[in-house]
């Protein structure tokens, strides 16, 4: 066997990084697919705003839940199998879903398409560490990550488009088919792990590296701040669609589709944050990238529709600088189980989509957008100042 892991110029490393771009793409277009269609959701099953959001929140709940115990799996049956039988796995339920009437059977098959989804992030990681040399693995997972930004901006896009072109339905059955085309792409072309060495751990060594990292108040602030930034950006896109379907603007489906066009600024703000941090500092620009988030969110609480695009190209750029540092700042501040602490920063991620699709919805119903847009504005300015309280407490006990 070939000891020496796959770098930018091998044939491998590039079928690699195509085979988990095409992945991570399909993944986050199918967990996001569903939230330009909220409203529709809402008239078609006459379900409140609240129950509309769960096909969201419960997608995410699934892959919370997926994350950790196929995460734990992943060491132990090996990277690739699970990268690929759960990816073609997650494609069923988007062909079961349109010849259902009922909305909360639904919701469960998207809980179940959300566990399945899990395989690919609790994976894919560890595998591109695994087979790629240090030299090459930052890009590979710049793609990848790059790939999950895209994936959430077209799948939202596309789904608009169709819905408003045909039917939801349709949405769903084009899901099916462009699933099962790269389900069976991956199946071909992904390669074989060859450093993969299967863990005899016990599941309760696991379980004491999330432990660890909970034990302590520095790593757990800043493993809250990944739920803080993921709760204000989701509950401004989960509700955009409800604000810009109403007056004044009066919006179709695919009108607001093309605001998550704005994700493109996320694409490109994730690897220049990189850039910036290695010449500024990774705090300072991590710190930018909260209040610029905080700045476009609040843009949108006027009734002008060019400054509320602005605003979510300006949010989108501040969100995925804040997010990708953020994660970075984990990892570095983690001095054991960085496998555990990462982990745990991707479930609170998570949990922030969560509480940001559903758990704001009575703000929604009581107060509205203009509610929401404050909410989700002044939280991560607010965490900041709260992080920072923690730490000036922390150097007073030292001293």
């Amino acid at each position: 066997m070939d000891s020496k892991k796959y770098t930018m110029k091998d044939y491998y490393f590039w079928k690699i990084s195509f085979c988990l771009a095409l992945a991570s793409f399909f993944v986050f277009a199918s967990l996001y697919v569903v939230q330009p269609l909220l409203p529709l959701f809402v008239r078609e099953f006459h379900v409140s705003v609240s129950e509309a959001t769960l096909t969201l929140s419960f997608t995410i709940i699934g892959l919370i839940i997926g994350l950790i115990i196929l995460g734990f799996f992943s060491d132990r049956i090996g990277r690739v199998s699970l990268i690929k039988y759960t990816l073609a796995a997650s494609v069923i339920p988007f062909l079961l879903i349109p010849i259902l009437d009922s909305f909360y059977m639904i919701v469960m098959l998207r809980f179940i398409q959300g566990f399945l989804l899990a395989g690919l992030p609790a994976a894919s990681l560890a595998y591109l560490n695994e087979e790629i040399d240090r030299s090459s693995v930052g890009i590979a997972t710049a793609l990848y990550i790059a790939s999950n930004a895209l994936g959430g901006m077209v799948g939202r896009v596309v789904a608009g488009y169709l819905t408003d072109a045909y039917s939801w339905k349709t949405v769903f059955y084009t899901f099916t088919v462009a699933g099962l085309i790269i389900a069976a792409l991956v199946f071909i072309f992904l390669p074989k792990s060859r450093f993969f060495k299967t863990s005899n751990l016990p599941f309760r060594k696991d379980l004491e590296g999330m432990v660890f990292h909970l034990k302590s108040p520095m790593m757990l602030t800043i493993i809250g701040m990944g739920v803080v930034l993921q709760l204000s950006f989701t509950s401004i896109w989960t509700y955009l669609p409800f604000h810009l379907e109403a007056e004044p603007f009066s919006l179709s489906v695919k009108a607001i589709s093309y605001t998550f066009f704005a994700y493109g600024f996320g694409v490109i703000g994730a690897p220049f944050a990189g850039w910036l941090a290695g010449n500024l500092g990774l705090r300072v620009v991590r710190i930018t990238g909260i209040i610029i988030l905080s700045i476009g969110i609040l843009m949108t609480i006027r009734p002008s529709l060019p400054l509320i695009i602005i605003g979510l190209c300006v949010s989108c750029l501040g969100f995925f600088t804040a997010h990708s540092l953020t994660a970075t700042t984990v990892t570095e501040q983690a001095t054991h189980h960085k496998g555990s602490a990462a982990s745990l920063y991707l479930v609170a991620y998570y949990v922030g989509v969560t509480l940001g699709s559903s758990a704001v919805g009575p703000l929604w119903n009581i107060a509205g957008w203009n509610a929401i847009v404050l909410l989700a504005g002044l939280l991560p300015v607010a965490y900041l100042l709260f992080i920072k309280t923690v730490q000036r407490q922390a150097t007073k006990k030292a001293h």
